[in-house]
């Protein structure tokens, strides 16, 4: 299928209106709509709203209506395939078709079982003229987390680390603040804003007392925080309990008063142990899946990062790295020692991008 301009620069505007939603629409996708005109003038747009709420296609239709343009015969840009399915809201598909639009250009198929190509049959039964694969990959990159866990029941895991060229990420004596910029900083807090949920191990909490909670950018939502505590030792007084804001907890001891006190301050605890006595992370994330977690923001020490790498659990390395020479320090993982070059792992430039005096690296893991 062959796409004018025009198509191009209305599903562009459309991925536009799907960033807006970047922070807002968790466990759904972010999905931008726009309704266009024959003359090419814009009816309608917007995009999918809190889960529950209304999707992209019927806040362009609501939108094109309150301007009192009527969308007959109109083409729609959608970043994502109309779902098909009642949910807590109705099909998509059919309130386009029901409102005569005459043609449904869509970036990609939902990877959700659910719909998975019946939103777009419906469209075509219907007499809608259904075109799709216009500028995919943009709109798979918008909703990377949302697609693993549609195909692989885990969610997108991006390991988060703010190190020196030289590759520490603190002192020997735990020193790290601060490594990067202000700018850098910033920037984090709007990948974490952008997550599902935050990921730390024990050993950050009981070191930093961290809050991990996104404060430099607005939001409309915080992310659920995670924490990987084998022997439940989280103190009660920590930073990271927030009014509002979900914490759990996974264990591989069920220590039942300490499970009680940390319940009581609002955790949610759950019992994964594997063989050796440490919290299963593989079976960890698969719970997540369930729970509808579709990204993961990994802010933890080298141990944990060690443990979620060997296992290849980590999809993707979000790392800023100051220009800075910091010496013998704490590394960024507890990876090997290796042998052999080929036991390395090994990734593949996604991003490279400055952000004021750092460098933020996307790198993901190659499979």
């Amino acid at each position: 299928m062959s796409f004018s301009a025009h198509d191009t620069a209305f599903m562009q505007q459309a991925l536009g209106l799907a960033r807006e939603a970047l922070y807002l629409t968790s466990p759904n996708p972010r999905v931008g709509c726009v309704l266009v005109g024959a003359d090419g003038s814009v009816l309608g747009s917007g995009h999918t709203q809190r889960a529950g709420e209304a999707h992209a296609e019927v806040m362009a239709l609501r939108d094109a209506q309150a301007n009192g343009h009527d969308v007959k015969g109109a083409t729609a840009y959608v970043t994502l395939e109309p779902c098909s399915h009642q949910g807590r809201t109705g099909p998509c598909c059919d309130a386009l078709a029901a409102a005569g639009v005459a043609r449904v250009v869509v970036a990609l198929q939902d990877p959700n079982p659910l719909v998975a190509g019946q939103g777009t049959a419906r469209l075509r039964a219907a007499g809608v003229q259904v075109d799709a694969g216009l500028l995919a990959d943009e709109a798979h990159e918008m909703n990377i987390g949302f697609f693993k866990r549609m195909t692989h029941g885990t969610p997108w895991v991006r390991m988060k680390v703010a190190a020196s060229l030289d590759g520490q990420t603190a002192l020997e004596n735990g020193v790290s603040q601060w490594i990067t910029s202000a700018p850098a900083r910033d920037d984090g807090h709007a990948w974490r804003a952008r997550a599902c949920a935050v990921l730390t191990g024990i050993g950050t909490v009981l070191e930093d007392d961290p809050q991990l909670d996104v404060r430099a950018v607005p939001t409309p939502r915080q992310p659920t925080l995670v924490v990987m505590d084998s022997q439940l030792e989280t103190p009660l007084n920590a930073k990271l309990f927030q009014p509002q804001r979900p914490v759990w907890i996974y264990c591989a001891v069920d220590h039942a008063d300490r499970r009680q006190a940390l319940e009581a301050k609002g955790a949610q605890v759950v019992c994964l142990p594997n063989a050796s006595g440490k919290v299963d992370l593989a079976v960890m994330l698969q719970d997540l899946g369930h729970k509808q977690i579709n990204e993961v923001h990994v802010e933890a020490g080298h141990k944990l990062n060690g443990s979620l790498l060997r296992e290849g659990l980590v999809d993707e390395l979000l790392t800023y790295l100051a220009p800075k020479l910091m010496g013998h320090g704490r590394g960024m993982t507890n990876l090997g020692p290796f042998t052999s070059l080929s036991d390395a792992k090994t990734l593949s430039f996604h991003e490279v991008t400055q952000i004021g005096p750092d460098l933020r690296i996307l790198a993901r893991l190659s499979r």
